[in-house]
């Protein structure tokens, strides 16, 4: 609902009357689930100036960097484990991200 109100702050300050698409990225670490975020769009946006919008969905990898041997890896695909050192003590570079990367208007 939140990402609906700020699309449509967008389009009325820039005169928008339609949106074609809505691309939003999420990584993989977010709290944002896409498939439930795909599921429930439609509701969200039903009687709005993204009714007819599509929604897209770039999916950021959750990596992070290992603070034992320097390698930078994915948590999920490795486990939370460092493939290299088998570390487990990591930082989070990136993964938990949720915003709207792209508003195309028509």
């Amino acid at each position: 609902m939140e990402v609906v109100k700020t699309v449509e702050n967008f389009a009325k300050k820039n005169g928008v009357t339609q949106i074609q698409t809505v691309v939003l990225q999420i990584g993989e670490l977010s709290s944002m689930i896409p498939k439930y975020i795909e599921a429930c769009y439609p509701a969200a946006v039903d009687g709005t100036i993204l009714q007819e919008a599509k929604l897209k969905i770039e999916v950021l990898p959750g990596n992070a960097i290992c603070k034992k041997c320097h390698k930078v890896f994915n948590l999920i695909e490795n486990n939370n484990t460092c493939p290299k050192c088998e570390g487990k003590h990591w930082e989070i570079l990136c993964g938990k991200e949720f915003m709207i990367k792209e508003i195309i208007a028509c």
